[in-house]
């Protein structure tokens, strides 16, 4: 297992690492959120650019960018434009979804990158290519809000987004009932033992599966999303307590 560093953090070593997702809608939403996370336990802050209402104007993401780097220092920025199609705001064709993601990792403003694996082979490899490039790490995606697949095609996805040269492969999927949870967290397992060679993220969203946002140091998910204030999906527990049980967890692993 490699872990991947962006800037003071190691992703892949130790307690699991917490990101927290910012979704304002306005510049000014943005950074007071930014500003406002303080002496919160954050590893990571995800800006979820497709709640911006100028997201499609990239001078004004830019911006946007310069004044959340001033404003949260050293910590790692994650740039996501989830599309609607994965449970995102806004629609947005392949091609000017490539140009936002490229254009963000050349800014000099962001650490990492968020691209959906189903986007297309070709289109994750160049921004994959363009991303590393500038020095910006990629985090592979795929969110199912509607299902659970079977755990042969959670692992399967997982290991087409590491061939595809993404650092950090990342699955999301929703339970219908408690033993989809058991299939995520055993897909999960599976794919740390035997396949990856590199950090991976994986949940089961909603009530029902915020066991598997607790639990990535048993079973092998790297990160973790937690809400500062206004969760971006399903089951996303509140920063604080969602870091106090992950430090009981590592505190106890060696009982």
């Amino acid at each position: 297992m490699n872990p991947v560093k962006v800037r003071n953090v190691e992703i892949g070593t130790g307690v699991p690492k917490i990101c927290v997702p910012i979704v304002g809608v306005t510049k000014e939403e943005i950074i007071a959120e930014a500003k406002s996370f303080g002496e919160i336990p954050i590893d990571v802050v995800e800006w979820r650019v497709d709640w911006f209402e100028g997201v499609f104007d990239f001078a004004k993401v830019e911006d946007v960018l310069k004044d959340l780097r001033e404003a949260l220092g050293e910590t790692p920025i994650l740039f996501t434009f989830r599309t609607s199609k994965e449970g995102g705001e806004k629609a947005i064709e392949a091609g000017p979804y490539a140009e936002l993601n490229k254009n963000a990792a050349k800014s000099g403003y962001v650490d990492l990158v968020d691209v959906e694996v189903f986007t297309g082979d070709d289109i994750v490899k160049d921004i994959v290519a363009a991303a590393h490039e500038c020095g910006v790490k990629v985090v592979a995606s795929n969110h199912d809000f509607d299902k659970t697949p079977a755990k042969e095609e959670i692992v399967s996805r997982l290991v087409k987004m590491q061939e595809l040269g993404a650092d950090i492969p990342k699955i999301a999927v929703m339970p219908t009932c408690r033993r989809d949870v058991l299939t995520l967290l055993s897909a999960t397992e599976e794919m740390y033992t035997d396949h990856a060679d590199r950090p991976i993220i994986t949940m089961s969203m909603a009530g029902t599966g915020l066991i598997s946002r607790l639990c990535g140091e048993v079973f092998g998910s790297a990160l973790t999303f937690g809400a500062a204030k206004k969760a971006s999906a399903p089951g996303q527990a509140a920063v604080n307590e969602l870091n106090d049980m992950l430090q009981f967890l590592h505190a106890n692993q060696g009982l």
